[in-house]
């Protein structure tokens, strides 16, 4: 600014002449309109300027203030996650030394469990030794109860008295042998038993089986029957009269006598059985023997209503289909009609009062030797 006074004052000394007092005066208005344009300038610079400095420390504060806002949300997320790791990471800690805890609390029970059965192993063979010791006899009173139940068996699904009659005797022989007072209500009951299976009558199967099984090879032999043809009705032969008046009578019935010598008929009652093909014939001869053998397997299981069933069916082919003038056949209904007459059911006892004695004799004797191993166990 000082500069640009001395400038236009010499300017204005160069251009216009004039007195001292004219330029003093002049050179007076000239510095004070300088200078208020001067100050006037100044003031507007220094006013743009503070407002740029103020928008750029506005501008920085808010960077600043965003700024430290974002590192403080960061700042705690961060320690937020650092907690989880913390936490998840005492977890984990927590989580190990548990499951240490657990494997060595399974680990002593495991070793305790195999102490106690290795013990408990111990105390058994001991037992069993000393059982062995105490009664060596006692199989004999296990094989009675095995005899009895074999018995048992031979009565009910078998009927077979005798077998289970010889069955109880030998469990009744292996009971004796253990000299054992205390098994005398036993023996009492096996006798009770023998003498209910002996009263049981007595059915020979075997010799009924043999007899139905020739008769079998017999069917082959009968002789079969002939066409049966019914017995025609007697029949008058017409006479003729002496009277003149019965001529047309005399002439038709001397008519029909001529032609009956010609041709004969006779009215029959009664069912006409036909000769049978050699087919059917084999087919009877097997359904015969068919009905045979279902004799015999009624024979061994009992079956007293299927055994006569069988005869007797047997028995009407042979009397329907066979010629009862031959002796073979005569002899063959006559055996069918004995062995259809024998009865072959029987009245078998409904238990064996022996057989629930000797196993609750077995098992308390099992109970009792057993006793001290569970005495050492609890």
């Amino acid at each position: 600014m000082t500069d640009n006074k001395n400038t236009d004052t010499k300017s204005n000394k160069a251009t216009t002449p004039s007195s001292p007092k004219t330029h003093a005066t002049d050179a007076s208005s000239s510095g004070k309109a300088a200078k208020k344009s001067a100050s006037s300038g100044g003031r507007g610079g220094i006013v743009l300027g503070a407002i740029a400095i103020a928008i750029a420390l506005g501008s920085s504060g808010w960077v600043f203030y965003h700024g430290h806002q974002q590192a403080t949300v960061l700042q705690n997320t961060v320690s937020a996650q650092q907690s989880q790791i913390a936490n998840l990471e005492q977890s984990l800690s927590q989580q190990k030394k548990a499951a240490e805890k657990a494997r060595e609390q399974l680990e002593d029970a495991t070793t305790t469990r195999l102490n106690q059965q290795d013990s408990s192993l111990k105390s058994l063979q001991k037992a069993m030794a000393d059982v062995k010791g105490r009664r060596p006899n006692d199989w004999l009173l296990a094989e009675a109860d095995y005899l009895i139940r074999m018995a048992g068996r031979k009565v009910w699904l078998e009927h077979d008295a005798q077998s289970a009659t010889a069955l109880m005797e030998a469990a009744d022989h292996r009971i004796a042998q253990l000299n054992d007072p205390s098994l005398v209500p036993i023996r009492q009951a096996l006798a009770d038993d023998i003498t209910a299976l002996k009263a049981v009558k007595r059915v020979d199967k075997d010799g009924i089986v043999l007899r139905l099984t020739s008769m079998q090879r017999q069917v082959e032999d009968l002789p079969l029957a002939s066409a049966v043809i019914p017995e025609a009705e007697e029949t008058q032969a017409p006479v003729v009269s002496e009277s003149v008046n019965d001529w047309q009578a005399n002439l038709t019935t001397s008519l029909k006598g001529f032609v009956d010598d010609f041709i004969t008929y006779r009215k029959r009652d009664g069912n006409v059985v036909p000769l049978l093909s050699p087919t059917q014939s084999y087919y009877l001869q097997e359904n015969l023997k068919n009905k045979l053998d279902q004799a015999m397997r009624a024979v061994y299981q009992g079956n007293d209503t299927l055994y006569h069933e069988a005869l007797g069916m047997a028995q009407d082919w042979a009397l329907r289909f066979y010629n009862q003038d031959a002796s073979a056949t005569r002899r063959f209904v006559e055996q069918l009609n004995a062995l259809n007459e024998q009865r072959i059911g029987v009245d078998l006892p409904q238990k064996l009062s022996s057989q629930t004695l000797v196993s609750d004799e077995i098992d308390t004797r099992l109970r009792r030797d057993i006793a001290p191993l569970t005495g050492g166990q609890s």
